[in-house]
């Protein structure tokens, strides 16, 4: 080890935190020199200059002479607080590039075609959306609930039980230890904060473990609670789904229909069912011996309709507007069974990786009438998710994650509904949505060649100055900082690399570029992280982001850095290019 490190290792001694000058890259210089006049004593850029530069450099080509107006205007108010300069000067036009709010990555606005059905888009979707922590013991709440809207999520899970007196519906994860919340706070939140984030639809997916009576009782309260925001078919289901934009402001209720007469329990028993939508299903992945859960919950519901004698609630089920089915005979089965009507289907994590792997085609023809939902498997007992691009790679709309989660797969459900305005709908690729002559579709499978090449430079990092302790990451100097860039896709697109480690200062300068061929761009999400080298133990966490490449915009851009669990930091950011060829 040398003397260097020992001593920084071991803090022998106590160096300086200096705050070097940040210094603008030379593609910056290059491009501010080529969009602007000299001046009498510098150069300096118009708005009609910085016009031709967002046009032609930054590939804006819808941009208007009011919005370079705007831009300068904001420059000259914030750093040097008057609202009319001669033009921007190179600091000007660099504190410009590096601002997220006037030069973002991604469009901060909805800008997909919004009037296709519904199966034609993924969905921001949680999992037990009531929970607060772990699924086996923390609390049930509105909180999460009305946090998950706040960001945008579109897919609200609700698990309804009896209570103990069998009197009135309790949300909560069934045969755990989690405590309940009554279902009323839970749809008043969900009315409340609905669209505070986006304007399209919320879908309330339901698992339903109740009598008819409380069957009942929950249509009273829906229909109390939310009025004219209630979506459902008058004919009672659905023949094709509508869009968003025909669900502006509208709540769409989910689940399985529950059965209007008795059915014969011997008939029942010969068919073999598969669980779709419950965490006793989830266990049966693991444990052979335990019955699926759509089989246990038909026995919960006919005991409660042998009890009763009476059929479900008829207005109940009208107010169902996708109707979920179940699995019979094997998920496949069920993927190519031709239907009449649109419904929707729920596979866990490792049904799906099944299918995919085994039949993956029929999974995407599947999803190109209608919806699927995919949920982590029962394990995951302390609320951790799955890499959700195999199920985005095969079309699947729900891909439902316990957003109270964290970790890296959590990071990539965020970055894939950052597209879009972050409106919780994202218009799925043509190639998922195609079926050619010979009823062929996209196979994610197949070596596709390379249709598009992504080239990155990470050019330098800000803001960790003013986010963190000075001693946050190492207390006798300033952090060695490093950037780790992913392509997360199909799997030929897959790849990682790094920067090197920049030693000793909060504002690095890396100037590295990087190379992606990729061959389903569609598909693809560019992971970004900064991490602090650390010769003696784990490497420090220093911000991430991602960001879907379709949505990046080319040219030179602020790109902002991200916490653990998805909270935007208020300075941390880079300064990085786009390119595509």
């Amino acid at each position: 080890m040398g003397s260097y490190n020992y001593y920084k290792m071991f803090g022998c001694f106590n160096r300086k935190f200096k705050i070097s000058e940040k210094e603008p890259p030379l593609d910056v210089k290059e491009a501010f020199l080529r969009y602007s006049d000299m001046g009498p004593n510098e150069p300096y850029m118009t708005s009609d200059q910085l016009l031709k530069f967002l046009i032609e450099y930054q590939k804006e080509e819808d941009s208007t002479f009011s919005d370079a107006e705007r831009i300068t205007e904001q420059i000259f108010q914030r750093c040097h607080h008057t609202a009319w300069r001669p033009g921007l000067t190179l600091d000007d036009f660099f504190y410009f590039l590096f601002q997220d709010d006037l030069n973002g990555p991604i469009k901060p606005q909805v800008h997909h075609d919004m009037t296709a059905p519904l199966q034609h888009y993924f969905i921001y979707t949680g999992h037990n959306s009531y929970l607060t922590g772990n699924q086996l013991s923390s609390d049930c709440s509105e909180t999460p609930i009305i946090k998950a809207l706040e960001n945008g999520v579109r897919g609200i899970e609700l698990d309804l039980w009896p209570n103990s007196a069998k009197d009135n519906v309790h949300v909560l994860h069934g045969r755990t230890l989690t405590t309940p919340v009554l279902l009323p706070k839970c749809l008043k939140s969900i009315k409340e904060h609905a669209f505070v984030k986006s304007p399209y639809p919320v879908i309330i997916t339901l698992e339903d473990h109740l009598t008819p009576e409380l069957q009942a009782k929950v249509a009273e309260m829906v229909m109390q609670i939310f009025g004219d925001m209630l979506y459902y078919p008058e004919s009672g289901c659905l023949e094709e789904f509508p869009s968003p934009e025909e669900l502006n402001h509208k709540i769409i209720l989910s689940t399985k229909p529950p059965k209007e007469y008795l059915e014969s329990k011997n008939i029942k028993d010969q068919e073999t069912s598969l669980s779709m939508e419950d965490f006793d299903d989830d266990l049966d992945e693991t444990k052979a011996d335990y019955k699926s859960d759509s089989d246990q919950d038909d026995e919960d519901n006919d005991g409660y309709h042998q009890k009763s004698g009476s059929p479900a609630a008829p207005q109940y089920k009208h107010l169902i507007a996708i109707h979920a089915g179940k699995a019979k005979r094997s998920p496949r089965h069920s993927l190519r069974t031709r239907i009449d009507k649109v419904n929707r289907l729920s596979l866990s994590e490792q049904v799906l990786e099944k299918a995919a792997s085994s039949y993956g085609k029929d999974v995407v023809r599947f999803t190109q009438k209608n919806i699927l939902r995919v949920f982590p498997k029962g394990t995951r007992v302390t609320s951790t998710n799955f890499k959700p691009i195999t199920g985005w790679m095969h079309g699947a709309q729900m891909v439902a994650f316990n957003m109270q989660g964290y970790g890296k797969f959590l990071w990539m459900m965020h970055g894939m509904f950052r597209s879009n305005g972050g409106c919780g709908y994202v218009k799925k690729p043509d190639l998922l949505m195609k079926t050619c002559r010979s009823n062929e579709v996209f196979d994610p499978k197949l070596p596709w060649p390379v249709r598009q090449t992504l080239k990155v430079t990470v050019y330098m990092g800000d803001g960790w100055r003013l986010d963190f302790s000075h001693t946050h990451f190492d207390s006798f100097s300033p952090p060695d900082f490093y950037t780790k860039v992913h392509i997360i896709g199909v799997p030929a697109d897959a790849a990682k690399r790094k920067t090197r480690i920049i030693e000793d200062d909060w504002g690095p300068n890396w100037n590295e570029e990087f190379i992606f061929p990729l061959r389903i761009p569609e598909l693809a999400l560019l992971r970004i992280e900064v991490r602090e080298y650390d010769i003696s133990d784990k490497d420090d966490f220093g911000g991430q982001t991602c960001l879907p490449v379709s949505e990046l915009r080319p040219g030179i851009r602020a790109v902002p850095l991200y916490d653990k669990k998805g909270q935007k930091f208020k300075s941390v950011r880079l300064l990085m290019r786009f390119k595509f060829e």
